[in-house]
C-alpha cells in the first residue's frame, strides 16, 4: 500500500509515481556541480554578461561603538533599490584580517535584514531584540565575529530590509491577504508584540515570495539563484578590500544557512561556510515542513538531479560546518541524520574527508551562545 501523505491526501500515491533523491545515492561530484552552474544561472543584459560586482558603491557612514569600527556600505546590484551592508571589524586594528560574509535568515520576517543579526550605530529596535532573544541567545553575532578578529560584511538581499519590495507596489490581492492574515501568516517566531505596520508587512511578504519566484521562473531563474548572485556580489565586495585577507567564510542560521550553502555551490572564492539550521534531505520535508519554507531551498530543477546535502557537499574537500538542532520543528531528526549521513559520504569519498563537521545540539530552531562559540572556534581554525 502507498503510503499515505495528509497534505496531499488522495494525491498521495503522487510520490511512489516520481523519482524521489532519497532513494538515489550522492551523484558524481561532476554532474551536481554541472547542475549547480545550469540551475543556479543568472541571466544578464548582455553587455553585463560578467558582471557580478558591486556598482556604485559608496560608504555613507561610519562609527565606533563596543570595540568594533564600523561602515555604512551602499551599493547596486544591476537593478531594484541600492543595497545597504553593513562592515564590522576589530576597533583600531589596521592589517588584513580574514573576511566573513555574515547572513541574515529568512525569520518570515522580511522588514528587516542585516539589523537580525548585527549591530549598526545605533541599538536594536525592540522587535529586533525580542527576535535575536529568540533565536540568537539574545546576541548580534555579526558583531561576536568581528570582535573575534574578523572583517565582517552583513548586507541586506534581495526581497529584505534596503532590497524589500514596496508594501504599496505589491499586488492589491497580497495587500488585502496581508490585512487579513497578519495575525496567522507562518511561522511567527519573533515573542511579544510585532509593530502592526512591521506585521502586516512580513505577512504580505509571506505571501508575495511565491509571486516573485513566479516572477523568477518566467525570467528564467529562481529567488535562490537571484540570492546567492547577491552574495557572490557582496563577497566580491569584501575581498576586493585592502583590510581583508584572501580567506573567506560564510555563516548564517535558517535562510542565512541557506543563502551559506548557495554561495558555497556557487562560488570559488569561499575557503569555510558554515550552515545552521538548514539541513534535511528533501524527502524528509514531505509531510512535515513543505509549507513553512522558502523558495530558496528548493529552487526549481534541482531536485531532479540532486538533493539538498549534495548542493552542501558539492565543493568538497573544502571545509563544511553544519549545525543541526535535534527538536528544531522546520525539519524532522530523520530528514537531519539523513542528510549528516549523505554529507559525510560525499566527504569519505573526498581528497579531506576531515573537511567536513556535522553537530548536533538539544532544543529548537536557534544559533544560540554555544553555538556560535563552536562555530566561531571552527572559523578561526579554517580562517586565521
Amino acid at each position: 500500500m502507498a503510503e499515505h501523505y495528509s497534505h496531499l491526501g488522495v494525491y498521495s500515491d503522487w510520490v511512489a509515481a516520481t523519482p524521489s533523491t532519497d532513494r538515489l545515492s550522492p551523484p558524481a561530484f561532476d554532474e551536481v556541480r554541472r547542475v549547480v552552474r545550469q540551475v543556479f544561472a543568472v541571466p544578464a543584459a548582455a553587455s553585463r554578461r560578467d558582471a557580478e560586482h558591486p556598482l556604485e558603491v559608496r560608504v555613507d557612514d561610519r562609527w565606533t561603538a563596543g570595540g568594533i569600527d564600523g561602515e555604512e556600505i551602499s551599493y547596486s546590484v544591476g537593478f531594484g533599490p541600492r543595497t545597504s551592508a553593513w562592515l564590522l571589524k576589530p576597533a583600531g586594528v589596521d592589517r588584513p584580517l580574514p573576511a566573513v560574509l555574515a547572513l541574515h535568515g529568512h525569520d518570515a520576517f522580511k522588514f528587516y535584514g542585516k539589523e537580525k543579526i548585527a549591530d549598526g550605530p545605533q541599538p536594536p529596535v525592540p522587535v529586533v531584540a525580542a527576535l535575536r532573544s529568540a533565536m540568537y541567545g539574545g546576541l548580534a553575532f555579526a558583531n561576536e565575529l568581528a570582535r573575534r578578529g574578523f572583517v565582517v560584511l552583513v548586507p541586506d538581499v534581495f526581497g529584505w530590509g534596503s532590497r524589500r519590495f514596496p508594501l504599496a507596489e505589491m499586488p492589491p490581492l497580497l495587500q488585502r491577504l496581508a490585512a487579513a492574515t497578519t495575525d496567522i501568516t507562518p511561522p511567527d517566531r519573533v515573542p511579544g508584540t510585532v509593530p502592526a505596520d512591521i506585521a502586516e508587512y512580513n505577512s504580505a511578504a509571506w505571501h508575495h515570495e511565491s509571486v516573485i519566484e513566479k516572477y523568477c521562473s518566467l525570467l528564467g531563474t529562481t529567488l535562490a539563484a537571484v540570492v546567492a548572485r547577491e552574495d557572490r556580489i557582496a563577497l566580491d565586495y569584501l575581498l576586493d578590500r585592502p583590510d581583508t585577507t584572501d580567506r573567506a567564510g560564510s555563516i548564517g542560521l535558517s535562510g542565512g544557512g541557506c543563502r551559506s550553502a548557495l554561495l558555497r555551490a556557487t562560488s570559488e572564492r569561499v575557503t569555510a561556510s558554515v550552515v545552521v539550521g538548514m539541513m534535511t534531505t528533501y524527502a524528509a520535508l514531505l509531510d512535515h515542513n513543505v509549507v513553512d519554507h522558502t523558495w530558496m531551498l528548493m529552487p526549481a530543477g534541482f531536485a531532479r538531479f540532486a538533493d539538498w546535502p549534495d548542493l552542501a557537499a558539492s565543493a568538497a574537500p573544502a571545509p563544511l560546518l553544519v549545525q543541526y538542532n535535534r527538536h528544531d520543528p522546520l525539519f524532522t531528526l530523520a530528514g537531519a541524520e539523513a542528510a549528516h549521513e549523505r554529507i559525510s559520504s560525499w566527504y569519505a569519498a573526498s581528497a579531506d574527508p576531515a573537511a567536513y563537521t556535522g553537530q548536533f545540539f538539544d532544543g529548537l530552531h536557534k544559533f544560540d551562545s554555544p553555538m556560535q562559540a563552536l562555530a566561531f572556534d571552527w572559523l578561526s581554525r579554517h580562517l586565521q
